[in-house]
């Protein structure tokens, strides 16, 4: 057999952030080598033809882009460039006093259209007022806090003095986000709206402070909190972060499965799948803890289920709306259905009980409205579009009975909840391929654990944590850091590393450069 390969180190994973690491470790003159599982880069970050026939790459698995800061992209010469979307959101919903169909349109920087459409809804302006007064809030503390998020770990007496916005500070680290809600704005609908950002990837109560964690991430985004459309779709990241990695010196190894992870005082030796034998001094493990913690033999993190249910669409074109509002300006947007906050609690009561819940809380996007090139230039001149469905409350449990039941009955679900508000049901405007099938590709929690290793289907990996040190963490500088100081997290499941970010990629970097 070979001599054993050694390097400076060793970073498995070759996601979006086990290619930020080993590029940052590669520009600083390390010699380092990226073990990736499958044949292809990229992880949850891949563009993928999901329905052969039809020459459209999607997103598969994540979808649009907040975190990534635009100093990773600057510091790895990344040609990668996010577009904005002119909507926010759009929220369908039935006028109780005479079911007329209606909707709340938001436009991505506030103005008259919105302010008309909150006055539509709640019939008077105050709510709109509330909105917009909580959201600069919730801006500034964004300006203030993005610039931390890729420094070493500060308390949370120092950030909270840092930041200086105490007020601010005290509704979403220290009052559940629920309260909060509850407290500054009226209307049902609109209370809805506010609480999703705290929801997606978490399957929690609008009281529970894991519900404030998500918000957080959600908002803070790059110093502005905007949800941005990928250009060329999520694989176009992967491309460009290879490219970076490889003229950095990375030795990039597909197929290299990690089964065998040992670590003594001066350094780690890796084994794979296929026999062979790596050694360096650090490793970053660019994967989820908890499949770190089943190579090395110890006890799982625990952490909440993964609870989103992902559904693909290729359409040969919009569904029209009963409101009447045009499809490309309500699907511009994230697009908002049963998502009122009475709706998510009662979604959330009924998961949790093991029932799917009835008139399912959904979130869709249109990548295509914003950025066509991830369609050939054919199919968008036919006026496809794609669509991209996330059910939330569908945590992994409802699935384990009998999965391939259980997503057939909830991809159901979707579709009935989805189709209340379409005047042609969504059905009716699914491509469809030569063998008479349509095309539609659901993936549930069990599927993102099986397909891309998300533990239980969690997209953070496991449970977020504040972005600052508490008594539990003390021992945390970058919050990459393990109980072996050779071994560093640097993927979503690291202090700081939720969402599609490279953060955690570039910290568990620093980190390593640090202890040089």
């Amino acid at each position: 057999m070979a001599l054993d390969k050694k390097y400076d180190a060793i970073v498995v994973g070759g996601g979006h952030n086990g290619l930020v690491a080993a590029a940052y470790l590669a520009r600083a003159g390390k010699k380092v080598a990226l073990l990736e599982a499958e044949g292809e880069l990229g992880g949850a970050t891949t563009s993928a033809r999901s329905f052969p026939e039809f020459d459209a790459r999607l997103s598969r698995y994540s979808y649009l882009v907040s975190l990534l800061p635009d100093q990773i992209v600057a510091d790895l010469g990344i040609n990668f460039k996010t577009l904005e979307r002119s909507i926010a959101s759009y929220t369908p919903y039935t006028n109780q006093s005479n079911g007329a169909h209606s909707g709340l349109l938001i436009s991505q920087n506030w103005d008259q259209r919105t302010a008309e459409n909150f006055q539509e809804l709640t019939g008077s302006a105050a709510e709109g007022a509330a909105w917009q007064h909580f959201y600069g809030e919730i801006a500034e503390l964004a300006r203030r806090i993005a610039p931390s998020m890729l420094q070493p770990l500060k308390s949370a007496v120092k950030l909270k003095e840092e930041i200086a916005l105490p007020q601010t500070w005290k509704y979403l680290m220290e009052q559940p986000i629920g309260e909060v809600i509850r407290d500054r704005f009226s209307d049902d609908l609109v209370r809805g709206v506010v609480l999703t950002d705290g929801l997606i990837g978490t399957f929690a109560p609008a009281d529970d402070l894991q519900a404030n964690r998500c918000f957080l991430y959600h908002l803070i985004g790059n110093g502005t909190g905007q949800w941005r459309v990928p250009q060329g779709g999520m694989g176009t990241l992967v491309i460009e972060l290879r490219r970076v990695a490889l003229a950095a010196g990375v030795e990039i190894l597909l197929n290299s499965r990690v089964t065998e992870i040992d670590s003594g005082a001066n350094g780690v030796s890796v084994g794979t799948k296929s026999g062979e034998k790596y050694i360096a001094r650090d490793l970053l493990f660019a994967g989820a803890p908890q499949i770190l913690a089943q190579i090395r033999g110890e006890g799982k993190p625990s952490s909440l289920e993964g609870s989103q249910m992902k559904i693909n669409m290729l359409l040969s074109r919009l569904p029209r709306l009963k409101s009447g509002i045009d499809p490309r300006l309500a699907f511009a947007g994230t697009f908002h259905v049963n998502e009122s906050y009475s709706q998510l609690e009662a979604a959330y009561q009924s998961a949790k009980s093991g029932s799917i819940p009835s008139d399912l809380p959904l979130e869709l996007y249109c990548h295509t409205l914003t950025d066509p090139t991830i369609l050939s230039p054919e199919l968008s001149a036919q006026g496809y579009q794609t669509l991209t469905l996330f059910g939330l409350h569908t945590p992994a449990a409802l699935f384990d009975k009998s999965p391939d039941v259980d997503k057939a009955a909830v991809t159901k679900a979707a579709i009935e909840s989805f189709n209340q508000y379409l005047l042609d049901p969504i059905e009716s405007v699914l491509a469809i391929s030569q063998d008479g099938s349509l095309a539609i590709e659901a993936k549930s929690p069990l599927d993102l654990e099986s397909d891309i290793g998300l533990p239980r289907g969690n997209i953070f990996h496991r449970d977020l944590d504040f972005p600052f040190i508490d008594t539990s963490g003390a021992n945390l500088i970058w919050g990459s850091e393990t109980s072996d100081k050779h071994i560093y997290l640097a993927g979503a499941g690291a202090r700081r590393g939720g969402g599609v970010s490279g953060i955690a990629g570039h910290n568990a970097a620093m980190a390593v450069l640090a202890n040089d």
